[in-house]
Order: structure tokens, then C-alpha cells, then sequence
């Protein structure tokens, strides 16, 4: 498959996926990304902002299985992973399967259960498989999580560990829509208080599985430089060195960046990276990835303008 074919096919994405969502088109294009790069994605922003019915879209679209875990304070680890029951007539167990078996989960509020249960998303989005009872249960390769938080309401909140964060691809924070788009939104989906399902909307499914994986195979074979690389390393490497920040991006920051590089240069049709792809993925992939001191919070300084700043400072390759 070729780059343009990738283009293609993420302009035919969009194209359903703005059926149903008006505006947000920087959150559409970081989920294309994550997509082609086998990324998660932490979506943060206030109710309201279309989150689920992003993610539900967004599945119709691709031809991947739709699950949701709305996450609670008493979930446990076997709600989310399933547990094996004892079958009195065959006198077995057997499995039965929790919601974590699909290909896009939607973890809504996932900072509202205890580390604990969050911990049970892990290994599933590190290696694509669930273990229960000492067995291990594969996923499909394209499993991905979209994992939703609420900057609003703080009480009762599990944050999640770093070990966690380390795991997503990107952090995005949903702004709320311009005036425009907000009365468009209205216009559209002020007809009823409950949700449209995607299919209202006329979604339907525009790549199927095997042009999906053509595609992934394809991102990865995209060309990045040696400058490019090193332009990755410094701006890794910059986050540990700041004062402002009491913990730096990991090695696997760097990684992660190089290869979202790749998928987002894709999707503007070329198969090498330059500046700009590295550039523009910084934000969204470092956000997580590092703490600010205390003595930059107090100062009133915040993790994005910190970000920003480094992102600045450090020279791009020509």
C-alpha cells in the first residue's frame, strides 16, 4: 500500500466521522495517527465535548468492534478482564469473556476506579493479550484504547499511575467548540436529549480489516533521517534537563514520538518525515510523559507551557 492510498483512506475516515462530528478535527487526526501507529489515546476534556460518540463513530468507521467500560469506583479487575465461571453441567469452567475482549474500548472516566483495576488495562495495551487464571487470551492487533478523564470534578479520582500514562500514545485535552460549530451542533443534534448511534448518521464502514493492517505495515516502513532521530533524542532529552520539570520523557518517549512521526507524514502523503511531523506530535505525546517540580507549580507555570517552550528552544533540522 502506498502512502497515497494511507492519504486516501484517512480522508475517507474523516469524511464519516464528520457525519456525526462537528468540529475536533485535531482529535480525529491524532486518533488516525494512533491508529496507524498501534497507539492508545487519553482524551481529557469537560462533558459534553462528543468524546463517546467520537470514539463510537470512529470504530463504525474502521470496521472495528465497539466496547465501553464506564469505570467506577467499585469495578474490579474481573469486570473489566472477565473471569472463569464453573459450568455445573459439564462440571468445567468455562470463560466468560469481559468487555476488554473487542478492538475499540472506550475506558470512560478511567481515573475514577482504583489502581487496582486501571492495572488490569496493562498488559492488554502492551502486548495485546489478557491473562486470566495463568492463561494468556490474544486480542486482535488492532486493539486500541481510547481512554477518557474529566478536568472538572477532582473528588473521588484515582490519578493514573506513570506506568499507566507511559502506555498512551497521546494525552489530548478537547477545547470547547467555536461559536460556529456550536451552533451547528445544535442545529444537528438538538432534536432529542439522547444520543444519535452512529448508524442515524449514516456512518458506515470506509477500510476493512486487511487494508487497515496494509496500512500499519505501510507506516512503518516510512523513512525517517538521522537528523530526524536526533531531533526526536534532543527534545526527549531537553525535557530532563529543564528545571521546571522534576521528571523527564523516557527513552520509550522517544520511541513513540519517532514512530507517530511516521503515521502522521503518512497521512499527509509523503513516506519520509520531516520537522514539522515531530513538531506538531510533541505536545500530545510528551504531555503525560512528564511531571512539572514544585517550585515551577508554584510559580504558576503549567506542563504545556514548559512543553511548549522546550519545543521552541530546541533546533530543528534543516
Amino acid at each position: 500500500m502506498s502512502v497515497t492510498d494511507i492519504r486516501n483512506l484517512a480522508d475517507r475516515i474523516r469524511t464519516e466521522v464528520r457525519k456525526a462530528i462537528i468540529g475536533q478535527d485535531t482529535t480525529v487526526d491524532l486518533l488516525l495517527v494512533a491508529l496507524f501507529s498501534s497507539g492508545h489515546v487519553l482524551l481529557e476534556g469537560a462533558p459534553g465535548t462528543a468524546k463517546t460518540l467520537l470514539a463510537q463513530c470512529f470504530s463504525k468507521a474502521i470496521s472495528l468492534q465497539f466496547g465501553r467500560i464506564q469505570f467506577t469506583p467499585d469495578l474490579m479487575p474481573g469486570d473489566v478482564l472477565g473471569t472463569n465461571l464453573f459450568n455445573f453441567q459439564t462440571n468445567q469452567f468455562s470463560l466468560t469473556k469481559g468487555p476488554i475482549f473487542t478492538d475499540i474500548l472506550l475506558a470512560d472516566e478511567i481515573n475514577r476506579t482504583p489502581p487496582k483495576t486501571q492495572a488490569a488495562l496493562l498488559e492488554a495495551m502492551q502486548e495485546r493479550k489478557v491473562t486470566i487464571d495463568g492463561e494468556s487470551y490474544p486480542l486482535n492487533p488492532r486493539f486500541t484504547v481510547i481512554a477518557t478523564q474529566n478536568p472538572i470534578e477532582q473528588q473521588g479520582t484515582y490519578p493514573l499511575p506513570e506506568a499507566q500514562l507511559d502506555r498512551f500514545l497521546f494525552k489530548h485535552t478537547l477545547d470547547y467548540p467555536s461559536r460556529e460549530e456550536e451552533l451547528k451542533i445544535v442545529a444537528q443534534h438538538g432534536t432529542r436529549t439522547g444520543m444519535k448511534t452512529p448508524e442515524a448518521f449514516g456512518i458506515q464502514p470506509v477500510i476493512s480489516p486487511a487494508e487497515l493492517n496494509a496500512a500499519v505495515d505501510a507506516v512503518a516502513a516510512a523513512r525517517i533521517n538521522d537528523d530526524i532521530i536526533a531531533y526526536i533524542v534532543d527534545l526527549v532529552r531537553a525535557t530532563r534537563n529543564s528545571p521546571a520539570l522534576e521528571t523527564g520523557a523516557s527513552p520509550r518517549a522517544a520511541a513513540a514520538l519517532a514512530t507517530a512521526s511516521r503515521a502522521r507524514a503518512a497521512l499527509d502523503g509523503r513516506d519520509f518525515v520531516i520537522p514539522d511531523d515531530v513538531k506538531n506530535l510533541a505536545l500530545p505525546t510528551l504531555r503525560h510523559r512528564v511531571l512539572l517540580s514544585p517550585a515551577a507549580d508554584i510559580e504558576g507555570r503549567t506542563t504545556e507551557e514548559t512543553l511548549l517552550g522546550i519545543i521552541e528552544q530546541t533546533a530543528a533540522p534543516r
